[in-house]
Formats: C-alpha cells, sequence, structure tokens
C-alpha cells in the first residue's frame, strides 16, 4: 500500500514518477504538470480494495489533490471540461419517495412542486438549440418518472433522434429501464443513461424505500448491455458517512466497468422534504469532504467524466477551483437543475476564463450501419442497426 498511496515514492508504472525528482528544474516541473492525454501514459483500470479507497479518502488534502490531478492528467486533456446542459421534460408527482427530492409526490403537500405535464418536443428542441449555442456539448433530458411507460418511449426515443441531429451528445434520465427500453433507446442513438446510486447499499433504506438498491443496478446493467454510455453519480450531505462514501466508490469498482460519467452531487437541501428538512436542521457537509470525494472518485475512476452537479450554486470561486483540481472535468450549464438552482452561465463563463478552462467539443455517438445493395435496382444504402 506505500506505493499505492505515497506520492513521493517512486513507482514504475505511476505517472507520478517525475514529480519524486529532487533534481528537477522549475520548468521541467510545470511541463510535467502541463501533461495532458496525448502525452502520458494513461492510468489503466485499478483494482481497489475497500481498504485502499478508506486510506485515500485519509490522506492529506494536498496529496489526496496532488495525486488526483496527475492520474486526471494523465487519462484527459488538462484544463479541458465537457459542458451540459439539464433540462426537465416532466416535472413533478413523482410516485417515488426519495427523501431529498422535491419532485416526490410524497411531499408535495409541504414542497408545494407545482407539476407539469411533459413538454412538447419543439419546446425541448428550442432548449437543445440554445445550450449548442451557449456552448453546452451534451444535452441532458429528465423526467420524473419511475420508470417510462410503452406510450412515453415513441417521444423519448424522437428526442434522442432530434436532439442528436443537432450535433449534441443526449444523456437521459427517466427512471428505471427494462431490457427492451434501453435496446429502444440505444437504436435511437442515446449516448449517456443517468441513473444514480445515490449513495450506499447500507445507508439506501434511509433515502428511498419505493425503489431497491438491486433495482438500481439492474437498470444499469440494461443501459450496459444495449451499449449505451452509463451515466451513475451520488449525492453526498444526506446524512450519510464517510464509511457510506466509501462504499458507494466501492460499488462503482464492483461493476463490470466503471460509468463513463460520475456525477458528484453536494446535497441542496430542500424544505419540506425530509432529509432536505434534516439537514438544514442539522448542518450541511463540509465543503472539503465533498471535494475528497470527488478526488478519490477521479483516482479510482481515471477514465470517466467527474461531473459537478448539484450544490454547485452555493460554491466560492476557490472550492469550485479546488473541484477542478481534484479531477472534476465535467459541469452544468444554465440556472437550474431540475428544480434547483445552478450557478448563472455568466458566473461560468467568467470562471473558465479566469482559471483557464476550455470546453471540449461533443462528440455524439455515431449510429451503426451497414451497406445494403437493391438487388433489381443495384442502388445501394445504409441501414441503421442497433448495438
Amino acid at each position: 500500500m506505500a506505493g499505492l498511496l505515497s506520492i513521493s515514492e517512486p513507482n514504475a508504472s505511476s505517472p507520478t514518477d517525475s514529480l519524486s525528482n529532487h533534481d528537477m528544474t522549475n520548468s521541467d516541473f510545470l511541463a510535467s504538470l502541463a501533461t495532458d492525454a496525448t502525452t502520458a501514459p494513461r492510468e489503466t483500470t485499478n483494482q481497489y480494495t475497500r481498504e485502499d479507497i478508506a486510506q485515500l479518502f485519509d490522506l492529506p488534502l494536498m496529496d489526496l489533490l496532488l495525486k488526483a490531478q496527475t492520474i486526471h492528467r494523465a487519462n484527459f486533456t488538462a484544463n479541458e471540461v465537457q459542458i451540459s446542459t439539464l433540462l426537465s421534460i416532466k416535472t413533478g408527482n413523482c410516485p417515488e419517495d426519495c427523501g431529498y427530492c422535491s419532485q416526490s409526490g410524497h411531499h408535495r403537500d409541504t414542497t408545494k412542486l407545482q407539476a407539469e405535464k411533459r413538454l412538447e418536443i419543439d419546446k425541448v428542441i428550442a432548449a437543445a438549440k440554445r445550450a449548442k449555442a451557449t456552448g453546452s456539448s451534451r444535452f441532458c433530458m429528465g423526467a420524473a418518472w419511475k420508470h417510462p411507460s410503452a406510450k412515453d418511449m415513441p417521444y423519448v426515443v424522437e428526442l434522442v433522434k432530434e436532439v442528436k441531429a443537432l450535433g449534441l451528445e443526449t444523456c437521459m434520465t427517466l427512471g428505471m429501464l427494462d431490457t427492451e427500453q434501453a435496446a429502444q433507446l440505444a437504436e435511437a442513438g442515446l449516448d449517456y443513461y443517468n441513473h444514480n446510486l445515490d449513495t450506499s447499499r447500507r445507508y439506501y433504506e434511509q433515502v428511498v424505500s419505493t425503489r431497491s438498491y438491486d433495482e438500481r443496478l439492474d437498470t444499469l446493467t440494461h443501459v450496459r448491455n444495449s451499449g449505451i454510455n452509463v451515466c451513475s453519480g451520488n449525492i453526498v450531505g444526506m446524512g450519510e458517512s464517510r464509511d457510506d462514501r466509501i462504499d458507494w466508490v466501492h460499488e462503482l469498482l464492483k461493476m463490470p466497468k466503471a460509468p463513463e460519467s460520475i456525477p458528484v452531487n453536494l446535497l441542496v437541501p430542500i424544505a419540506g422534504t425530509p432529509i432536505g428538512d434534516r439537514v438544514i436542521a442539522e448542518g450541511q457537509l463540509s465543503v472539503l469532504e465533498w471535494i475528497r470525494t470527488i478526488a478519490v472518485t477521479r483516482i479510482c475512476c481515471p477514465t470517466s467524466y467527474v461531473r459537478l452537479s448539484a450544490g454547485r450554486e452555493s460554491l466560492s470561486d476557490s472550492e469550485q477551483a479546488l473541484a477542478f483540481m481534484a479531477g472534476a472535468n465535467s459541469f452544468f450549464y444554465g440556472d437550474k437543475l431540475l428544480t434547483t438552482g445552478n450557478a448563472s452561465q455568466s458566473s461560468d463563463n467568467r470562471l473558465m476564463r479566469e482559471l483557464g478552462l476550455t470546453a471540449q467539443i461533443a462528440a455524439p455517438r455515431a449510429p451503426k450501419t451497414v451497406p445494403v445493395m437493391d438487388a433489381m435496382s443495384g442502388h445501394q444504402s445504409q441501414v441503421v442497426l442497433a448495438e
């Protein structure tokens, strides 16, 4: 474990080797920090144990951030971030009882959230066009469902196709999916499907009772098997312990492959929700503990996008800078995340300029095609295949 957690101890396979050379000149040191994915060796898939993860959480913060940033630069282009926009396409009256969520129908009498029917397709496309024009490369669409119904599937499939036609990456979060629904979304060309684990298996029953932890994992399996990229993260600051955060990271590593996108949310406590009321009364989690969680996630999932999501609107510029130093390389643009506030776009643009961050270009998943020739006419065309 000494070689795993020490930043100064040489290790032949570690991208931090050059940082342990005390004879290095200042210019060489700065050049080593500027290394990006085009020149650095990529971090291979790791097999961190739960004990390893716990020891990472216990590292001095500066050591942890340096290790996380070094691993980040070995797998991604330095100072580049992926920008997403999130739109609620159906708001409120969700049958789930998630204790943090204002959209739950179980809490509507106390949160007073006004439910809305699903948005018309042309309004969603107009929002996607605005998102692209302002610099987002991925457009995420969320619906307050336990799972989409059969009558909802043509609607969401059409949204995927229309948004992809704009040249944007697509992401959806619609609740649980079965095998057939995942296949339909994959055939439409969906790039990412979001379904958060939220917390550890042990603490999960303190958060929601209307859906089991294994049902969440089943949905992620259907998504993975369909060929869609998995987006699955957590919410820290719901009253869970550090052990729960350790277990959540370990749960990601027990998957056949870590999610390609991992949102690490900081709870925005909403008055009228059971967890929100409790956190408001007892106090919120330290921002530095959230940043530790981001850094450990980056180290353990080196090739995943780690996204700043809920909770960012309350952070100072310095706290956000630390989060990017910890290995976060994706965030949400826009003034609203489903029903909670978000940092303003003008503020984000200013911060990106000050930090020297650049936006990643969209790279939507291309549909698979095969050439087909008409035997009678000789005309050749392309047929799109589901993955």
